[in-house]
């Protein structure tokens, strides 16, 4: 299950970054990372170490996954699939969402709640 569970995580970063990159894209979106602010929300040091911190969740969940006891696992898939699923879901209300960025949000929210799903019903972890 570990290993099953460790793929999903690779699949959701991969939206995570391809989603990233994709925006970039955007010319109106890059011209508000220009600026320093995207829908009102200032892009500050502060908030990009945030960010990152937040991403370290399921990046480290790749690992984890792997190498942690089946009943450890069990529980950080848990609790790591809940906090992404939410603040995913949360960053929907956030400005106007673009149909790229719904359409990623969408998959991604789907995988992590699989993830949670899962990892919920892993019965050999003890």
């Amino acid at each position: 299950m570990g290993a099953k569970l460790s793929t999903l995580w690779i699949f959701v970063m991969f939206n995570y970054l391809y989603c990233d990159i994709v925006g970039l894209m955007d010319s109106a979106l890059l011209r508000q990372y220009l600026t320093g602010e995207v829908d009102g929300l200032q892009i500050t040091e502060g908030f990009l170490l945030g960010a990152s911190a937040l991403m370290q969740i399921p990046i480290w969940m790749i690992v984890l996954s792997r190498l942690t006891k089946p009943r450890t696992s069990r529980r950080l898939n848990i609790a790591a699939g809940a906090v992404m699923t939410a603040v995913q879901s949360a960053t929907l209300f956030l400005g106007t969402p673009t149909m790229y960025y719904v359409f990623f949000s969408v998959i991604e929210i789907a995988t992590t709640c699989f993830i949670v799903w899962l990892a919920w019903r892993w019965r050999d972890a003890g």
